[in-house]
């Protein structure tokens, strides 16, 4: 371990424990450096890193990267490979599935009717509003005053909602159908 990534990793330790960014002296004592220049400069590399970010003040902040998932390879979904491990990267969730954080939130799915597309009850979904919704798309949607969640499909000229399980049937709105969002991954505890 590098000791650029055991200074970072002391200072997600104080973050997680204190719930806020160390100061640049308690960086100092936190990571066995004497030096104003060499935490400065320290922070300058996290920061290069997107590890660390300064506020509009200079305040130190997390950065996107603070709390980012380690990236460690590939895993074979087919035929058994030789296992192989590297660390390749972090990422942080948020940046890999958000493009639009004021329009983006979950929803706790209740229901059936769209295990056929891997949803299951229990599951969340994290939708975006305000995204176009195109045809095959999965959206949550208000239907004649109440809401779903199903395949959007249109057909010559009209809007279906499919379920993705046989046991219901394709939903075509009486009075009137408003997207408010689609639907961009799903999360599923074990």
């Amino acid at each position: 371990m590098t000791k650029l990534s055991n200074s970072f990793k002391k200072i997600q330790s104080f973050y997680d424990q204190k719930k806020r960014m160390p100061s640049y002296s308690e960086m100092a004592k936190l990571t066995g450096v004497s030096s104003k220049n060499a935490v400065y400069k320290m922070v300058e590399r996290l920061c290069g890193l997107d590890l660390i970010s300064k506020d509009e003040t200079g305040r130190l902040i997390p950065g996107k990267s603070f709390q980012g998932v380690r990236l460690l390879g590939y895993v074979e979904a087919g035929f058994p490979s030789p296992a192989e491990e590297e660390l390749s990267d972090t990422m942080s969730m948020d940046e890999y599935l958000i493009d639009n954080k004021e329009a983006t939130f979950m929803l706790k799915v209740k229901g059936d009717s769209m295990i056929g597309a891997g949803i299951m009850p229990g599951d969340m979904v994290l939708v975006e509003r305000g995204r176009e919704a195109r045809d095959g798309d999965i959206v949550i949607a208000e239907i004649d005053h109440g809401w779903t969640m199903k395949y959007l499909h249109r057909r010559n000229g009209k809007i279906i909602l499919m379920p993705a399980n046989p046991k219901y049937l394709p939903i075509l709105p009486k009075e009137e159908l408003k997207i408010a969002a689609v639907v961009k991954a799903v999360v599923r505890k074990y």
